[in-house]
């Protein structure tokens, strides 16, 4: 019986608690036993769900916020719309700066509880798995809050307090029932400091990839390009079956022929992906029922995948001894992944070498003579969007192979503009870098308070200039 912790507890405390739990973990979980805490019902000032209306892909009615856009601790643009809701419910449910976003259910245990802070007022409403708080800021601010439930604290109250069937939910009723630890009004305006200072490095971020992706196109030719919005084309049968292979009328649309005709007139000529190709994989099918959720190898899969980078915060694991059994999958640093299903030709670059493998249905391709960061944006820009786009047209779930991907043609830019992309691209990187370590910096304060030991605030001095950003100043 060593090593095994136990707490003796009698039915009528069982009873008392509303939901009846008499799972062991419930009982035992002590959270915060250096810090004084409140009930979440406490801090509530107000809560409210998003809408359940159904969401569409085009651009009518209004935003509408969902887990996906969540960036980091913050919020992003929504990708979907709703027109099933009214103006005065639009305003009801507009998001406002300092309202807290928790998702209230998923599939993935771990990402229920997941949390973003919106650091500004936008013109988005959310979806009604996600719930949004704002807290009593004389007992908690906003910044302070979404610190705590993303820590190793506020995870396990969110765990304790989750309710499992189908799906894991974690819904206001139960948020009203966690411990939330009081922190002092300094601990308070140190954190809130920290995360918008960490929401002003990404914004800076953002900034400066946009900018990267604007020297892009315009030295393309294609900054201020317009594809065609018509609807039909038409083709004789020798200039479409017998040439293609192809029948479906979504290929032949004039926006996937304008796109190739502008790649093809570059000035400096193009090329297939094939010939940018040093070597390639496919990912390895590892089988789901050995994934680990920790003290494992990252398993990268298609939803890891962001234009900006891999995001392992929700990653599965395999076990350590599985590591082998696909040595050509393990990624490597600069290595570029190409998602294959799904929402295909999404791209980034692996950033630095360490453990991780790759999952089936996700090309990792090393690169020869392009910069692969730049190689990687032009695959998620309008030029690899529309090529494979357009192959992948057709069917009831979206794949493309390795063949159709190689084939796709690329146009040849100067090395200079290349490595003036690039050096945006790592000061882009490094902001964002430099914004997450804010973010841990507010976790650890929060944990070394309620661990009671508090936490030395590291000292800025001012920092050396990286070499990427004085490469652009010179350029």
């Amino acid at each position: 019986m060593e090593g095994l912790e136990g707490k003796e507890v009698f039915l009528s405390e069982c009873l008392e608690q509303k939901d009846f739990r008499l799972e062991a973990d419930f009982w035992i979980q002590r959270n915060h036993a250096e810090t004084k805490t409140i009930k979440g019902s406490e801090i509530i000032d107000f809560v409210q769900y998003g809408t359940s209306k159904e969401l569409i892909e085009e651009q009518e009615g209004y935003p509408i916020l969902r887990l996906n856009e969540f960036n980091s601790r913050f919020i992003d643009v929504p990708k979907k719309y709703c027109k099933l809701i009214s103006q005065d419910d639009f305003e009801a449910l507009k998001l406002r700066k300092n309202d807290v976003l928790i998702c209230r259910t998923n599939g993935n245990p771990n990402l229920v509880g997941k949390c973003a802070l919106v650091a500004e007022d936008v013109e988005y409403a959310y979806a009604s798995y996600l719930f949004k708080i704002r807290p009593q800021n004389e007992l908690i601010n906003s910044a302070t809050l979404v610190a705590f439930l993303s820590c190793k604290y506020g995870r396990k109250e969110i765990d304790k307090y989750s309710m499992t069937s189908n799906q894991t939910n974690f819904s206001p009723a139960k948020f009203r029932e966690i411990e939330v630890p009081l922190f002092s009004s300094q601990t308070n305006h140190e954190i809130e400091q920290l995360y918008y200072s960490a929401f002003n490095k990404l914004k800076h971020s953002e900034k400066i990839y946009r900018q990267a992706e604007e020297l892009l196109l315009e030295a393309i030719g294609l900054k201020d390009f317009k594809p065609s919005e018509k609807g039909t084309n038409i083709k004789s049968f020798k200039e479409s079956f017998l040439a293609t292979g192809r029948l479906d009328a979504e290929y032949y649309l004039p926006k996937y022929e304008d796109i190739i005709d502008v790649v093809k007139k570059f000035r400096n000529g193009f090329a297939n992906f094939d010939l940018f190709i040093d070597s390639y994989s496919t990912g390895y099918p590892y089988k789901s029922e050995t994934y680990i959720n920790e003290n494992g190898i990252p398993l990268v899969r298609i939803n890891n995948l962001t234009k900006e980078g891999l995001n392992l915060s929700n990653a599965v694991h395999i076990p350590k001894e599985d590591l082998n059994l696909s040595k050509k999958d393990i990624a490597q640093e600069n290595d570029i992944l190409i998602s294959m299903s799904g929402t295909i030709g999404l791209s980034c670059v692996v950033r630095e070498n360490s453990n991780i493998v790759v999952n089936q249905r996700i090309m990792k391709t090393t690169s020869k003579n392009y910069n692969p960061h730049v190689l990687s944006m032009l695959l998620n820009s309008i030029i690899g969007k529309y090529q494979l786009e357009r192959i992948g047209t057709g069917g009831v779930q979206t794949n493309i192979s390795s063949n159709d991907i190689k084939n796709i043609i690329i146009p040849v830019i100067d090395n200079p503009i290349q490595q003036q992309i690039a050096a945006l691209i790592e000061e882009s990187f490094y902001l964002r870098g430099e914004s997450e370590k804010l973010l841990s910096e507010a976790k650890e304060m929060v944990e070394g308070e309620i661990e009671g030991g508090g936490i030395k605030r590291r000292k800025i001095l001012c920092p050396t200039i990286p070499s990427f950003i004085t490469a652009v100043a010179s350029a």
